[in-house]
């Protein structure tokens, strides 16, 4: 685990040093977000809902006027609500934007994740997550942005041998500053 997010912070150094060696070019920018997130497990788990929250780094790429491509870096705290499922999650979300008018845009891409720590629960969980997110945000000329996504969890999580399925969900809200 310390080697996967090791190779990311370096991804995304290399690509930070990279952007400010040739001036810092207008096609991709770097940013921070946080915000809030409301996770359960879905599947054939029966639990309530959790209140969480992430926080992060990304790189938004421009391809056109109407569309951007940007991945993420996130580290997720997630679960049901109940003590004993807490889950940490990194996460890399790469999410494909389309601006449907000037500032609005709506998005959808793949997302991975990876167990980081969390409770007891999280022996009888596989490591490895994966799932399709879709959301809409909405950026101000000075950087500022606000976005709502639903990450739907695709991945069986469930390492037991049983034959319950576990996947993760979550209905995140945000904000967040490109640089």
């Amino acid at each position: 685990m310390k080697k996967v997010l090791l190779t990311m912070a370096a991804v995304f150094a290399f690509s930070f040093a990279n952007a400010q060696d040739k001036g810092g070019s207008s096609d991709m920018r770097f940013g921070v977000k946080a915000g809030y997130a409301n996770t359960n497990f879905g599947g054939d788990a029966d639990t309530d809902a959790a209140s969480n929250f992430y926080l992060g780094g990304l790189v938004d790429f421009t391809i056109s006027e109407k569309f951007h491509v940007q991945p993420e870096l996130l580290y997720s705290m997630e679960g049901a609500d109940n003590p004993e499922t807490g889950l940490n999650f990194v996460r890399i979300p790469v999410m494909a934007k389309y601006y449907i008018m000037e500032g609005l845009n709506l998005q959808a891409g793949p997302q991975f994740g990876f167990v980081a720590g969390g409770d007891a629960i999280k022996d009888s969980l596989k490591s490895f997550d994966y799932g399709l997110g879709i959301g809409a945000g909405y950026e101000l000329e000075s950087g500022l942005f606000f976005d709502a996504r639903y990450n739907l969890g695709l991945a069986d999580l469930n390492d037991t041998g049983g034959d319950a399925k576990i996947s993760t969900n979550s209905f995140n809200v945000g904000l967040g500053y490109r640089f």
